[in-house]
């Protein structure tokens, strides 16, 4: 009996690709078999109530553990503390990749972190065990669709569309982080020894473009537009719906078509033009259609006007605050809904997950032994108002008159972006001035400032994770009881800048456009920065004309861009892994910057800021600004996959590890 009990508790992926029914012997019935399997099928209200648990299967990547342990790339160092708590980003940092796993890490990876069920638990909701189970169910349901005799031709559409969506998507999550895999597409028997292959990249994208494009043709444009609809009409937004599915099918054909995925497949270290191309045409179908582009758009979706003091709308983004718990991704100006989020899961665990005090811009500011702060490469990808990157060389510490970038002043005249994503010197940061407070009130990032090291709590790279945090989310002024932070798993400023991507190298020309929609990549990058507004109302300029000289060239500002507007929103690791450059410099480092103020406080102890400009801290000069290595990362080619369990990669010679592993 131990024996069984052992694989069912360890052996996560065979448990849920064959329900345990191996072990029938031993249970009263097999898990799957407590599901009536007329009752669960015969109409749609039964057969969507069997549905539903997929949706249970989307783990909440950004509230895992309440820190930012989903952003893996170079954009991020971890504090003092962190690697006594082996936390995740320390050991990738360290080259671990071992510790995704529940069995082998602390557990603050959401790939793995406490496993998987269908409760409300955003502890409970785990990439690897959820998506191998999210599999298994889809291809029950498909398996079991012509049982639903009590239905609409629609209906039918509606429960077969979120069937296919799923199983593709839960397909695309795997392979993006390990690789290509077995493709899942029937109920496998539990009598059987497996032998399924691990696929090509190439070869398992093109079956789950095949789901993809099934849910497109059976889905709608929105939920709210059926008649089955009607019953939760107005609470509809997360239903998979037709342009979920093409959203995906992009993104499936770009990262097949990426130089990391081209090599995996057999081919050279360079983008694949036909997948590319493929891409291109299923983006270009969401653009032309929605809301963005054109207003009588099938497609909901547009862009959310940076409308407000510093982008107070375009901030809905990511994090809303004292909306009546209005989920991020949406905004409502003027009486008229703008959607950009795309596709989202479940906001699990409601507000404890949305307000936790631990979701925060520095140690400090929640007496916490440690943090996460914005590593000093990262950013200098926000270039300067008039559109131009700091310098040539991406470095704080190079002045470059070209661009007017001032290392005196350094974080004036920048991308609007950065004053509402990075937190920098002499920026309010505490509202109170009560006693104790009042020590925390501006932030102090010069050399010995009370925000920097030596103390545990403070910056080791001289900025602030600001992004997620409004003025007055901490410890002293209390604000985050309404605080909503929900990171949308696509949304449309994406789809512009994958689209840019896949056009511009599906055809070699920055001009072409794609066969469904006639604007070419440098249109789509614009649009996603003039949407920025700088104080005057005007718009913050386009991709600069020297650098529309080359596909490489225009690459270099693409690839910045996405740096910029996707900040800390979990797309880094995979985009330096898919552009094969994780392991190149300089994005295996990690800096800070070190320097002195112009003008000092008169008494360190008790900071008073007479002589500094408390309005527009961007002005307050600088002398001495180093820039110096935090980290450096020493990765080879096995670290732009992970590892399989070793218990999953022993079960059969057809399924081996990762290799390096």
């Amino acid at each position: 009996m131990k024996k069984y009990i052992k694989i069912i508790l360890y052996c996560g992926f065979f448990f849920l690709m064959t329900g345990v029914t191996s072990c029938t012997e031993y249970l009263d019935k097999a898990p799957a078999s407590t599901v009536d399997p007329e009752a669960a099928y015969k109409n749609f209200y039964n057969f969507q109530g069997f549905t539903e648990e997929l949706y249970n299967c989307i783990p909440s990547f950004c509230n895992r553990d309440d820190n930012n342990f989903f952003n893996n790339g170079e954009e991020e160092t971890w504090g003092a503390n962190a690697a006594n708590q082996g936390a995740w980003i320390w050991q990738v940092d360290n080259g671990n990749y071992w510790a995704w796993q529940k069995e082998l890490g602390n557990g603050g990876s959401y790939l793995d972190f406490n496993g998987w069920n269908s409760g409300n638990g955003k502890q409970q909701k785990a990439l690897w065990p959820g998506s191998w189970y999210g599999i298994r169910k889809a291809n029950i349901g498909l398996q079991n669709l012509e049982k639903m005799k009590d239905a609409t031709e629609e209906e039918k559409k509606l429960i077969a569309g979120q069937l296919y969506f799923f199983r593709g998507w839960f397909h695309f999550q795997l392979i993006s982080l390990w690789g290509g895999l077995p493709y899942i597409s029937k109920v496998l028997p539990a009598d059987k020894v497996l032998t399924l292959p691990r696929l090509k990249y190439q070869a398992i994208a093109d079956s789950i473009a095949k789901d993809f494009q099934k849910a497109a043709d059976l889905l709608p444009d929105d939920w709210d537009n059926t008649v089955a609809g009607q019953i939760t009409k107005g609470k509809n937004e997360l239903r998979i719906n037709k342009w979920m599915a093409i959203a995906y099918l992009g993104q499936n054909y770009l990262y097949a078509g990426s130089p990391l995925m081209n090599m995996a497949s057999g081919g050279a270290e360079e983008y694949n033009k036909e997948y590319c191309k493929k891409a291109a045409d299923a983006f270009g179908l969401l653009l032309k259609n929605c809301k963005e582009e054109d207003s009588n758009g099938a497609c909901r979706y547009r862009l959310i006007p940076w409308t407000g003091k510093n982008g107070q709308k375009y901030q809905n983004n990511w994090h809303t605050n004292g909306e009546g718990g209005r989920m991020p991704g949406t905004a409502i100006i003027n009486g008229v809904a703008y959607d950009e989020a795309i596709f989202r899961g479940p906001n699990w665990g409601g507000t404890e997950q949305s307000t936790d005090r631990e979701y925060l811009c520095a140690g400090v500011l929640q007496g916490r032994s440690w943090s996460q702060y914005p590593s000093a490469n990262y950013v200098n990808y926000f270039g300067m108002n008039n559109g131009l990157p700091i310098n040539s060389v991406n470095r704080a510490d190079v002045d470059d008159p070209t661009s007017g970038y001032n290392t005196h002043y350094p974080w004036k005249n920048r991308d609007p972006r950065f004053y509402i994503t990075i937190g920098f010197d002499t920026q309010r940061e505490v509202l109170s001035s009560a006693s104790g407070a009042k020590y925390y009130q501006y932030a102090n990032l010069y050399n010995g400032g009370n925000y920097r090291e030596p103390q545990t709590k403070g910056s080791n790279t001289g900025y602030l994770m600001q992004k997620w945090d409004s003025l007055g989310f901490n410890q002293f002024d209390n604000k985050y009881n309404t605080h909503v932070v929900h990171i949308a798993w696509i949304r449309l400023a994406d789809v512009y800048l994958m689209y840019s991507e896949a056009v511009v190298n599906g055809y070699s020309d920055i001009y072409a456009t794609s066969t469904t929609f006639p604007k070419d990549a440098l249109y789509a990058i614009n649009k996603v920065r003039n949407r920025v507004k700088l104080p005057d109302g005007t718009p913050l300029p386009g991709v600069n004309a020297k650098f529309l000289g080359s596909v490489e060239s225009f690459m270099g500002e693409l690839r910045r861009e996405r740096a910029v507007e996707l900040a800390w929103e979990g797309k880094r690791f995979t985009d330096l892994r898919r552009w094969h450059l994780l392991s190149k410099y300089p994005y295996t480092i990690k800096t800070g910057i070190k320097f002195d103020r112009d003008i000092k406080e008169v008494n360190d102890n008790a900071p008073v800021y007479n002589f500094l400009d408390k309005t527009n801290p961007e002005n307050n000069k600088i002398n001495n600004l180093q820039e110096y290595v935090v980290w450096e990362r020493f990765f080879s080619e096995k670290h732009y996959w992970l590892p399989l369990k070793r218990v999953d990669a022993s079960m059969y010679l057809e399924f081996p590890q990762n290799p390096g592993w």
